[in-house]
């Protein structure tokens, strides 16, 4: 396995989206969630006089979700965009993908916490109807690609396209989109990725006379409006909040815990039992979930350290394929961490890599993403299996 270069892309703000095709004869599909990152996204790719369809999936109902009446937020999403696309002159179109992504994404959130894990569901959304059944519209649609508003970059190296950190560091998605696959990135565009940031954003916006340009960036899980996952869960999973024991690491109980559905690796608070008696009193994190067992073990933050992980479902993005051997690398373990060093080694005769940290990195939680970095460039990654 040879070191990736550390790249950075070129400024592709002024690129055209499809090399050896004017505007005018470039039929593009823009994904609109009804949203200023997806509304300017649409605006801007049509003032530069590309053909522009623009496609809304109708994913879910939050009345549904949340078991609460006339909760449909979506159906506002959707009409912002209708909105959106009527003021700059573009056909729209509303899919109805709610089947696929309660299978898809949904049943996979909620199974995915049974099993002790903590999951990523925009990840798995990206993975599924996003790209891979949104793809295959745009390809029906005849479209040369298809944009979307996410804060990365897509940039042509000598191996084919590349998928690389936005400009803003801290808008950057691309932990999210990982999993994107080469052939998806052939289609891709992602034409907010050179802004400086989500001020610029609703700037374009703004200027495109778009009423979304002050929308308020959504903060929650699209499907968990109020941000209780745990009562989604619940109603997707009946009885997945049964009770059980909270217990140190030598087994002894401490405690009861109102299912293991509401906690997560490295959680601190809300456990109930206070801290670890002594000269002072120390407190007290999850370092375990044993779902099977209906067990959440604690104990001090020492025991959440862990300096090797092992990583299932690997997406690789570098240059030529993921052989045997050991490849430094930069890596993150959670969206909001930055990137530390780690030697990324194959798994003979298994599906995975082992993820070797330089220093122990602190509430790895399996269910998360582990994704690889060369500079801005990214190199793939994995779902986290073992700790």
């Amino acid at each position: 396995m040879t070191d990736a270069l550390q790249t950075a892309p070129p400024r592709q703000a002024d690129a055209p989206l499809v090399l050896g095709k004017a505007p005018a004869d470039t039929r593009v599909v823009v994904a609109m969630s009804g949203g200023v990152d997806s509304s300017a996204t649409a605006a801007l790719v049509a003032a530069r006089g590309y053909e522009v369809i623009g496609v809304t999936l109708q994913l879910y109902d939050h009345g549904a979700a949340v078991g609460r009446k006339n909760a449909c937020c979506a159906g506002q999403d959707i009409l912002d965009a209708r909105n959106v696309a009527a003021r700059i002159g573009i056909p729209h179109y509303v899919l109805d993908y709610e089947s696929r992504f309660r299978e898809d994404v949904m049943e996979d959130f909620a199974d995915a916490y049974l099993r002790g894990e903590t999951p990523i569901p925009c990840i798995t959304c990206n993975q599924t109807v996003k790209f891979r059944d949104l793809l295959g519209v745009a390809r029906e649609l005849g479209a040369d690609c298809l944009a979307t508003g996410h804060y990365v970059r897509r940039a042509v190296g000598d191996h084919g396209p590349e998928l690389h950190r936005a400009r803003d560091l801290d808008k950057d998605q691309s932990y999210f989109l990982f999993a994107t696959t080469r052939e998806q990135l052939e289609l891709l565009r992602f034409p907010l990725g050179d802004l400086a940031g989500k001020d610029e954003t609703r700037a374009l916006a703004e200027r495109f006379g778009l009423a979304v340009a002050a929308k308020p960036d959504s903060q929650d899980i699209c499907f968990v409006p109020s941000g209780d996952y745990a009562g989604v869960i619940e109603k997707l999973r009946p009885g997945a909040a049964d009770p059980g024991d909270i217990v140190d690491e030598a087994g002894r109980v401490l405690g009861r815990h109102r299912g293991v559905i509401h906690y997560t690796i490295g959680q601190r608070r809300g456990l109930g039992i206070g801290g670890r008696k002594g000269a002072e009193e120390e407190p007290l994190y999850v370092l375990a979930i044993d779902a099977e067992a209906r067990r959440v073990v604690v104990g001090p933050r020492a025991g959440l350290a862990r300096g090797e992980i092992i990583l299932r479902g690997v997406n690789w993005l570098g240059n030529g394929p993921l052989g045997p051997g050991a490849m430094e690398a930069q890596v993150k373990v959670r969206s909001m961490r930055e990137p530390v060093a780690a030697t990324i080694v194959s798994i003979k005769g298994r599906d995975g890599v082992s993820v070797r940290f330089a220093a122990p990195e602190y509430g790895v939680a399996p269910g998360q993403a582990c994704v690889f970095y060369a500079g801005s460039r990214v190199l793939g990654g994995g779902w986290i299996a073992g700790v």
